[in-house]
């Protein structure tokens, strides 16, 4: 009795711990757009409930039911013979019931189960919206919990009244749930963690917890290494106020005097492990993800606490240093890091890593404090609804900026591809199989494609057509092509941006019809022209008296006269060679005379005197004998 009265007391004091360190807790919303009677016509905000299924991403549109009896819905509608399922061609009923007297989620199965396709619960008090949730632990048990797969919202009670009031007076109220800005989708990754425990003991929440990870493993591992998302897992922890810790229960379920705690998982002192030991594995998977990070392979975290849960539970008393450091070995991590990571649990000095992990606690920005275990945080905002395979990754694909989503992305399993009818009304081209519809998570967008390098231009629902540098390359851009013979037409011109008949066809460039030149242009018509005859894309003309016919001057020349003529300029052509060449020759040949005479006397000039040498000697020596005189 006492161990139950201390633990009760330590709980209490980790609640008023809680309520010191974390600021906030934001409610998350989605739009819902009363779209009749017009009275009515607006958008409203609602909470999302944290089960079931939201359609994060899309919108779902439905007609609202007030029952008359079991208002409430704690009770199944079978007892009440009420049903809501919808009827062929009609909309989807979306039940509205009345807060109170059971479970949400009681509400939500019954709901369910009477054929609803989704439940407006309305707050019995005016305050602002909170977020439903499923029961506490030890109310958890229930089978139906994980069976709840319509989507779930909580409106204010004024709202409430409204509807209940136009339903009374005879009146059709038809509601859009919108989801496709309940999540942010900036660009082309998507960042998300998940909140979760290492614990085992805690019940159904941690049996979902676990068998969730185990089922998304494989598509969160796909979409890191491919690039598409960024994962970071975080685990909550408490701290002990200062007046108890000296105390059994601070001691038992914390680490690093006080600082770091954790509720025990059998929420009993006495047996099994204490919530230190929780703690200390909470760091243990915090470090393996930041070593495995350091390494480029961030996704082992998931193979780590998937093997963890089954090579190591607490049930077998396996949940031990030993047991995951043999885990950590398997798969190829460097042990010695991690544990320099994780420190020692006894000294009396901060962590930073759980001390990090506790300021992350706190919401900043659009997100609130994270307060619920297990909680998933996509693109910075906190995911409502059930911790699903299916379900999680919609949620996840509706965070990428349109057209930028994965192909698991627009799998049959998670959307509809509104390409496959009516091409969704965009432009195509069913000639080539060239489409604008481009499908998208969110829906599809009409987008001119790019073929063969080649970017179409248009608004992508009536018309993309090739434009640029080989834009005929693509379907001819549109333009009329033919072959005939041997000989290929085409109206396409890359140097302009539109189509134009070739010569000898007419029409818009689109379509091409051969000329009759014969009949329409008036050629073959010179004096000696006879014999027109119209030929694809040009025609035939011949000449009396063996003329020759031109055909781009539409004349006859006479054959021989051309044939004589052309010798003769052959002949003068040749003699003007000729002639050319023996002058040059004759040039040459007194160049290269005169050259080698002046070669030769230079080179006589050295060994006997020339006649104008003797000349100037003698006149030298005459002077020479007067001035001796």
């Amino acid at each position: 009795m006492k161990e139950n009265l201390g633990f009760c007391l330590f709980i209490l004091v980790l609640t008023l711990g809680i309520s010191s360190c974390l600021g906030k807790f934001v409610v998350e919303k989605n739009s819902l757009r009363v779209t009749s009677p017009d009275s009515l016509k607006s958008v409203y905000e609602c909470a999302i409930g944290n089960f079931g299924v939201p359609q994060y991403g899309g919108t779902l549109v439905g007609t609202v039911v007030y029952p008359k009896a079991n208002q409430k819905a704690c009770k199944d509608f079978n007892e009440v013979d009420l049903s809501f399922k919808s009827k062929p061609g009609g909309l989807p009923t979306f039940l509205l019931v009345d807060r109170g007297d059971c479970f949400f989620t009681l509400k939500a199965w019954n709901a369910q189960n009477g054929g609803a396709a989704a439940i407006l619960v309305a707050d019995d008090r005016d305050e602002p919206l909170i977020t439903m949730d499923t029961p506490a632990e030890e109310n958890a048990n229930a089978d139906y919990l994980q069976n709840i797969t319509i989507p779930s919202a909580l409106v204010s009670k004024v709202f409430g009244d409204t509807i209940k009031n136009a339903l009374s007076k005879g009146e059709m109220v038809n509601i859009n749930l919108d989801w496709r800005e309940a999540l942010p989708h900036p660009d082309e990754r998507v960042e998300y963690e998940l909140w979760s425990n290492s614990n085992d003991e805690c019940g159904p929440k941690c049996d979902s917890q676990i068998e969730f990870i185990k089922n998304f493993k494989g598509a969160a591992q796909v979409l890191e290494q491919k690039g598409y998302t960024q994962f970071t897992p975080h685990y909550i922890t408490w701290f002990c106020p200062e007046s108890y810790l000296l105390s059994k229960q601070c001691k038992s379920q914390c680490i690093n005097h006080g600082r770091y705690c954790a509720p025990d998982p059998e929420q009993d002192f006495s047996r099994g492990y204490d919530g230190k030991d929780v703690v200390v594995q909470n760091l243990r998977q915090v470090c393996l993800h930041k070593v495995a990070n350091e390494v480029g392979k961030p996704w082992i975290w998931w193979e780590y606490v998937t093997d963890f849960a089954i090579r190591c539970p607490m049930k077998e008393q396996k949940y031990t240093k030993e047991c995951a450091d043999q885990v950590i070995q398997s798969l190829g991590l460097d042990l010695k890091k991690i544990d320099e990571c994780i420190g020692d649990p006894n000294a009396d000095v901060d962590n930073p890593i759980l001390k990090a992990e506790q300021d992350a606690q706190i919401g900043k920005g659009d997100r609130g404090d994270v307060t619920i275990l297990p909680t998933l945080v996509i693109n910075n905002r906190q995911y409502r609804g059930k911790l699903d395979k299916g379900a999680v990754l919609k949620a996840i694909c509706s965070g990428f900026q349109e057209t930028t989503e994965p192909s698991v992305c627009l799998s049959e399993d998670i959307q509809t591809n509104e390409c496959l009818v009516n091409n969704g009304g965009c432009w195509q081209d069913k000639a080539t199989n060239v489409t604008a519809c481009k499908d998208t998570f969110r829906g599809r967008v009409c987008e001119c494609p790019v073929v063969q390098g080649v970017k179409l231009s248009g608004d992508g629902y009536t018309h993309c057509a090739a434009s640029g540098y080989q834009r005929c390359a693509i379907n001819n851009a549109g333009c009329w092509k033919q072959t005939r013979d041997g000989k290929t037409y085409s109206a396409c011109d890359e140097s302009s941006n539109g189509c134009k008949c070739p010569s000898g066809f007419t029409g818009d460039g689109v379509t091409c019809e051969d000329i009759d030149e014969c009949k329409v242009t008036g050629a073959c018509k010179c004096p000696h022209c006879k014999d027109c005859k119209n030929t694809w894309g040009s025609y035939e003309c011949s000449c009396s008296d063996s003329m020759l016919y031109m055909h781009e001057h539409d004349t006859c020349i006479i054959k021989e006269a051309r044939i004589v003529g052309s010798w003769n300029l052959v002949w003068v052509v040749f003699f003007a060679l000729a002639a050319a060449g023996g002058g040059g020759f004759l040039v040459y040949k007194y160049r290269i005379r005169r050259y080698m005479d002046s070669e030769i006397r230079a080179i006589m000039a050295q060994y006997m005197p020339l006649d104008n040498q003797v000349g100037e000697r003698e006149s030298h020596e005459n002077l020479l004998s007067r001035g001796n005189v």
